[in-house]
């Protein structure tokens, strides 16, 4: 019987099962991406949600890069139209970067029948991930959980020693994690291990109001 061929134009023909192997890998990859991220980070960060993309986009990028590699003039000729494609939503932790990476890498090894290399990244990638963990102690299960804070620019300046200190007072293990500016908001990102009084959260959020009143700040419990 013979083998059913994908008609990638004139120049080329390629077997359905030489597609079909790496598509399958490339969406096993994904998804192993998207558990890493959930496990790793998912649950103890507040990104951008990029983990959103994983399942749509390795199997995607695998097919454009088996589409270009029999096509010289259809490589060039997407290198230049990908080169006006902007994403507007911004990364708001570089750890996402590096799973975007590790996405876009296995894709290419898909694609490349590198199936090998591909497995000895995710080994990579998941040991230096479970190092992180051990070394900086946030375990998912460990409860912690997070909070931002959003102030307005021109009044941040005015009211952090309030908040600082409410935020201390209020909350068990506090540690930051980082700090954004993004327009004319600013955006405080903490860990915290247990709230003081129960997780009463519109009762905290109407208090640390009143602290800095009248400066208005909104509360983001994950």
């Amino acid at each position: 019987m013979p083998v059913p061929q994908i008609d990638f134009g004139p120049t080329s023909q390629l077997a359905a099962r030489d597609f079909v192997g790496p598509m399958l890998f490339s969406l096993a990859a994904s998804v192993a991406t998207y558990v890493m991220y959930v496990f790793f980070y998912g649950r103890t960060h507040i990104g951008a949600g990029v983990h959103r993309t994983f399942l749509l986009g390795g199997p995607a990028i695998t097919t454009l890069f088996v589409a270009i590699q029999y096509s010289l003039p259809l490589s060039l000729g997407l290198l230049g139209a990908l080169s006006f494609v902007r994403f507007r939503t911004p990364v708001k932790d570089p750890a996402e970067i590096g799973f975007l990476l590790l996405l876009i890498a296995s894709s290419i090894g898909a694609a490349t029948y590198s199936y090998g290399l591909v497995l000895l990244l995710y080994g990579v990638a998941a040991a230096a991930l479970l190092i992180q963990q051990i070394t900086s102690g946030r375990w998912p299960w460990r409860g912690a959980r997070d909070i931002v804070i959003t102030l307005h620019t021109d009044d941040y300046g005015a009211v952090e020693p309030q908040v600082l200190s409410f935020l201390h007072e209020r909350l068990h293990g506090l540690r930051q994690e980082s700090l954004s500016s993004m327009r004319d908001h600013v955006s405080l990102q903490y860990r915290f291990r247990r709230p003081t009084r129960g997780e009463l959260w519109g009762e905290f959020n109407r208090e640390l109001n009143q602290a800095i009143a009248p400066v208005r700040a909104e509360v983001f419990v994950g």
